[in-house]
């Protein structure tokens, strides 16, 4: 998986690297960033289906006032990605209609 995080330029430094596990997946992140971002950054485009017509939805303002990017995040639904820091051994699935898995 290729990360697509900007590179460090020495002023700002990353938070310790932690693995979250996202659809069983593992995935490096680090504290400190959103599962949003962490999503972002492994290339992951789609948070969540809508539950009518089954629609992509994913990051939008990332300020969790849209509630685009809701995921299910350790067994919990409708959770804001751009809200939730990313904690080490984090379970995350993209959400599907209203929550369920």
């Amino acid at each position: 998986m290729t990360d697509r995080r900007l590179p460090g330029h020495g002023e700002v430094e990353r938070g310790e690297q932690v693995t979250l596990t996202v659809d069983g997946r593992e995935l490096e992140a680090h504290l400190g960033e959103t599962v949003a971002g962490a999503l972002m950054a492994a290339g992951i485009r789609t948070f969540r289906e809508t539950f009518r017509r089954r629609l992509p939805r994913g990051l939008y303002c990332g300020m969790g006032v849209c509630y685009d990017c809701l995921v299910v995040v350790d067994g919990r639904p409708n959770t804001r990605a751009c809200m939730v820091y990313v904690a080490d051994g984090m379970k995350v699935e993209l959400q599907k209609g209203w929550g369920e898995s």
